[in-house]
């Protein structure tokens, strides 16, 4: 590739990056969350500074608490309402938006509270006045509070593209580490095949160039389900040329798996490599491996088993965890907590799961 087209490749990805929008998916459930805590904290603060005995505590914590959350919950509604016209003006623009509409639902429910109140209240005239003393406390306090959390979060975004980027890095490191290993074997299978079949030579190297062909890409373009796991059959294709009758593969995939769902590229390639690694080489009569899939409740559920040799035969084969913590990674700097990589030991065999939401608006 001429170095003008890679620098421009460069200039793309970067402006890609930087308008990814700073403020988290006020959508999840964990925000929603949070936002429900911080208001209560707040709340309770401010509760305590407005009574001078403790015993008289309860009741202005009940009317605090109703207010800020009223306004903390109305307005994380509108910005996940109105997600998609954020992220097109950049951060700028939906950091003043995502500030103005914190204002703009203090003073409604002000409003409103005012209005129930007042309704209800027979003096009306000192209601009034002492609400009108409410309002501009409660907008200076929603002011204060709002350009605190959007500065955290805007230094949270920061430190997220901090990450990516020595994800990216530990990513080309993975690639390099993986490549010779697998190109070597991969060579010795043609060269054996060269000679007895020399068809079949040609569709190993024809899969092999597809392989790297996706290795040597832009990690930051995403990729799909559906190339993932189109990636995993060739992958298992070559193998099973190398392993022969060593190398059981057993696929169980629902067919409502969205293969169109968007995802990071080179996920399942180096589980696979490790289970080949780890489970099937040391094992002299070979081994399993069950690559299954199924979508529930909008999360992609995708597992890789594999059989595992005796404990005689492993001391040579002890990994150091760089694709698993790298794949952690590169799957929080997408999913942030929306997405896990698990490992465990089901009847012997060692599993890895791979949960990945999809929808995803992040």
């Amino acid at each position: 590739m001429p170095r003008d087209t890679q620098q421009e490749n460069k200039k793309s990805v970067s402006s890609e990056k930087s308008k990814v929008l700073f403020l988290p998916n006020f959508c999840a459930i964990r925000v929603v969350f949070a936002v429900v805590v911080i208001c209560e904290l707040l709340a309770i603060i401010l509760s305590l500074a407005a009574v001078e005995r403790l015993e008289d505590f309860m009741m202005p914590l009940s009317r605090i608490s109703l207010m800020v959350q009223w306004i903390g919950l109305s307005s994380a509604g509108l910005i996940c309402l109105f997600r998609k016209q954020l992220n097109r003006i950049g951060n700028w623009g939906a950091g003043m938006a995502s500030f103005l509409i914190l204002m703009v639902m203090t003073l409604f429910v002000y409003q409103l509270i005012v209005w129930l109140n007042l309704g209800l209240d027979s003096a009306q005239q000192a209601a009034h006045e002492a609400y009108s003393d409410l309002l501009p406390r409660a907008l200076a306090i929603s002011a204060i509070v709002g350009i605190l959390v959007l500065h955290y979060l805007y230094l949270q975004h920061l430190w997220r593209c901090q990450e990516e980027a020595e994800n990216s890095a530990r990513l080309q490191a993975l690639h390099s580490r993986i490549r010779p290993h697998f190109l070597f074997n991969s060579m010795n299978t043609i060269a054996s095949l060269t000679r007895s079949d020399p068809k079949l030579a040609e569709e190993v190297v024809e899969d092999l160039a597809d392989l790297f062909r996706v290795s040597l890409g832009d990690s930051a373009r995403p990729s799909t389900l559906g190339k993932e796991l189109e990636l995993a059959r060739q992958y298992l294709s070559i193998e099973h040329y190398r392993l022969g009758e060593r190398l059981e593969v057993v696929w169980s995939l629902d067919e409502d798996l969205p293969d169109k769902a968007s995802m990071p590229p080179m996920i399942l390639q180096p589980l696979l490599e490790n289970a080949i690694y780890h489970g099937i080489e040391p094992a002299p009569d070979g081994g399993r491996i069950t690559l299954s899939g199924h979508y529930r409740r909008k999360r992609i559920n995708l597992s890789i088993r594999n059989t595992l040799p005796e404990a005689h035969q492993t001391s040579q084969r002890q990994g150091n965890k760089l694709a698993m913590e790298n794949i952690r990674a590169r799957l929080a700097g997408v999913y942030d907590l929306e997405a896990s990589l698990t490992e465990t030991i089901v009847d012997g065999d060692y599993q890895v799961r791979l949960v990945i939401p999809h929808p995803w608006w992040g």
